[in-house]
């Protein structure tokens, strides 16, 4: 493996979240294909690349532009890296002449550069333009939105995405603002968001903005759409045995994860008395997955070194049967 110049790898620096025990869960095979879901800054692909052989393949998606030119920076003849969302898998794949892989990893949310990027918008603590998109090059900006969106539809947006209590109120001092000037910058909106939560009395520690930040990125960039869309075009593809592999940074993300698996893994729709063996049991109950353990979460350490590990829980799921 190798990298265009050391100065390219110092911009692409990016701690991954539970980067040995994603890797570790996917239990890769040295010949095994392999898909990074989101490469983000390449820290998984690496060490999944470290672990296969040289007949591996893993192929990395990512809709970020700074994500896809780290991807490019990475030269293996064992890696492919595509630009593009996730939810796109399987048809991106079947144009690689891939129709089934071994594992599949997906690192949700957002990653420390997108946040430590002023001009992308995504951070309250850091003043920069209001884009918040993931790929730059489609659909509007959180300004865009925020100048024409209704009030309603604010609240409803803020509520759903970002559980805010107190999203009726951020929605009326959303449109009250814009109606004396555009909201345009990352500390203008995080200002009118803080004035209305304080004077509300949240008393949890998280800064105002989080949840409706957090809101608008989830609903802009269409995420849990499109986790929706991916999870079952993940299981079609996977290979008897294989693993999917997700790792969720707030609660909505997770809910979703562990419904869809429980879901796909449940066995009980059957009569219990039925004198059924385990895999008749598969077949007969359309059982596609069986859970690998209990949702992983980083230890104290991890935390330590990387606060924004903090909120992150892994889940595993191993594909059973492909029929």
């Amino acid at each position: 493996m190798v990298f265009r110049s050391n100065a390219v790898v110092e911009k692409y620096m990016h701690t991954a979240v539970l980067l040995h025990e994603a890797v570790d869960a996917l239990a890769i095979k040295p010949d095994g294909i392999y898909v990074d879901g989101t490469f983000g800054r390449g820290g998984h692909s690496r060490l999944i690349l470290e672990q296969l052989g040289k007949n591996g393949r893993l192929i990395a998606f990512d809709q970020d532009p700074s994500a896809f030119e780290a991807g490019q920076a990475l030269e293996d003849e064992r890696f492919h890296m595509i630009q593009g969302s996730f939810s796109t898998m399987q048809e991106i794949l079947r144009q690689l002449d891939v129709d089934r892989v071994d594992g599949i990893l997906l690192d949700l949310g957002i990653s420390s550069p997108q946040l430590e990027e002023a001009r992308r918008g995504f951070s309250f603590r850091l003043d920069g333009p209001l884009d918040m998109r993931m790929d730059t090059s489609q659909g509007p900006t959180a300004a865009e939105w925020l100048a024409s969106a209704p009030e309603t539809h604010l609240e409803e947006v803020i509520r759903n995405y970002g559980e805010e209590r107190f999203a009726k109120q951020v929605a009326r001092a959303i449109v009250a603002a814009r109606g004396r000037q555009p909201i345009v910058t990352t500390h203008q909106l995080a200002s009118i968001v803080a004035s209305t939560v304080r004077s509300r009395g949240r008393e949890d520690k998280q800064n105002p903005a989080t949840r409706t930040f957090q809101a608008i990125r989830i609903y802009l960039n269409q995420e849990l759409e499109k986790l929706s869309l991916a999870l079952p075009k993940c299981v079609e593809m996977l290979n008897a045995g294989g693993r999917l592999v997700v790792i969720s940074f707030h609660s909505l993300e997770d809910r979703t994860v562990k419904r869809f698996m429980r879901e796909l893994a449940d066995s009980d729709r059957l009569p219990k008395e039925l004198p059924l063996r385990e895999k008749e049991v598969q077949l007969l109950s359309r059982q596609k997955l069986r859970l690998i353990g209990k949702a992983i979460r980083p230890d104290t350490k991890e935390v330590a070194g990387n606060p924004r590990a903090r909120s992150a829980i892994m889940r595993v799921a191993e594909r059973i049967n492909t029929t």
